[in-house]
């Protein structure tokens, strides 16, 4: 889901400064291969409990080991700290996941990245111009269907997957071709390949295409391709499942009228392909370095996946967010995320895949959107405390705009 519009600035609600007052202690866990604990980190995993935020959990590999840490809460009322690889849902940190998948079709020859996806799916009407490159680049111009914008900046909704509304209707079950066919039904943002504008319709697109070359499900192909392979045993794509596995911490969402719903239970099948992943921090890491370690595509296609669309706003290649943290930190390779409500997750990586961040971030979330309003701030520092030894560099805001 597109996260510049989840995370945008804004106050926090009384109700959830309420209910967060007085609750709120912080524990870490010491680093677990260097053997020793990470101040540095702990303070910057702290200040988002400090923001408003619920609870997070934080996962650092580098050169001085690995390091897990948590702040904050599991849940309202009590005092248990967020588990330190807990579940939780992703949202768009599938993209690269999907991505990933479409690309070794690539490798094997049983996709053609520059081929019409008409071609693979001639049921839908697709317009014969849009590739496969511009499913996972964004640049095929169709209708976001969890909500756009037209050509004028005036906002076109979509299915309910925001607001008052998503929290009533958060079970409801859609098919991938449902969510495609509301798109198509819409007019196109722009010409295909003309420009670019972040959308989860290209990646449930991904998912048909994936699962209509391969003949079996999309996780299915997950599992054989990337989960089973890693031992990421800890991550799954839930479909209709609607329950967080195992140890997680919860998520809220106030309505309009007071009242505070516990959604850590959701069905996330309303983005198919694109934001419907659980998993772990410890999970999110192994991936991230075995991506950049070119451990899961040939070097050629893994330079394409980084390449970023020229020109681009967003600084996106496929499938993946190019972000230039300034001088003395360089680049890092990123995806974050978040479901509807409740949770953001952020997930960056070395070019060697050598240094990690993941994390997981719970709140009370709301109409105005809750202590979002501090967490592009939050998670720069985090950023540059990791990847920049804290330096306060100018970092690329690009990349965090548009996730």
């Amino acid at each position: 889901m597109n996260t510049s519009k989840v995370l945008r600035r804004v106050a926090i609600p009384a109700l959830a400064a309420a209910l967060l007052a007085g609750a709120v202690t912080t524990t870490t866990t010491p680093a677990l291969a260097a053997g020793r604990d990470r101040p540095e980190l702990r303070k910057s995993v702290q200040a988002f409990v400090d923001a408003g935020f619920l609870g997070v959990q934080v996962r650092v590999s580098d050169e001085r080991g690995e390091w897990a840490g948590s702040a904050g809460v599991r849940k309202l009322g009590s005092a248990a700290r967020p588990p330190v690889d807990g579940r939780f849902w992703t949202g768009s940190v599938v993209k690269p996941f999907t991505a990933t998948v479409v690309l070794q079709l690539v490798a094997e020859g049983k996709v053609g990245l520059d081929a019409s996806v008409a071609g693979y799916l001639p049921g839908l009407g697709l317009d014969e111009r849009i590739t496969v490159r511009m499913l996972l680049q964004h640049t095929s111009g169709l209708f976001n269907y969890t909500g756009d914008v037209d050509s004028g900046g005036m906002g076109e909704a979509g299915i309910t997957a925001s607001g008052d509304g998503w929290v009533s209707r958060r079970f409801r079950s859609y098919t991938p071709e449902e969510l495609v066919r509301l798109a198509l039904s819409k007019k196109p943002r722009f010409e295909p390949g003309t420009g670019q504008k972040y959308t989860n319709t290209t990646y449930t697109l991904a998912l048909l295409l994936i699962e209509k070359v391969t003949g079996r499900s999309y996780a299915e192909e997950m599992k054989r391709r990337i989960l089973r392979p890693l031992g990421l045993t800890g991550t799954l794509v839930p479909g209709d499942r609607t329950s967080l596995p195992g140890p997680h911490a919860r998520g809220y969402y106030r309505t309009q009228d007071g009242r505070v719903s516990d959604i850590s239970r959701q069905n996330l099948s309303l983005l198919a392909g694109a934001g419907d992943l659980i998993s772990t921090t410890k999970d999110l890491r192994t991936f991230m370095s075995a991506l950049n370690g070119g451990k899961l595509l040939p070097a050629g296609l893994l330079a394409e996946m980084r390449r970023p669309y020229p020109g681009g706003e967003l600084k996106y290649g496929l499938g993946l967010f190019v972000q230039d943290l300034g001088p003395g930190c360089g680049v890092v390779y990123q995806h974050n995320g978040s479901p509807p409500h409740g949770y953001g997750t952020l997930m960056y990586g070395s070019p060697d895949g050598s240094k990690t961040l993941t994390a997981s971030v719970t709140w009370v979330d709301s109409a105005t959107r809750g202590p979002a309003k501090d967490f592009q701030k939050l998670t720069d520092a985090l950023v540059k405390q990791v990847f920049c030894d804290g330096q306060a560099g100018s970092g690329d805001k690009a990349a965090e705009s548009a996730q």
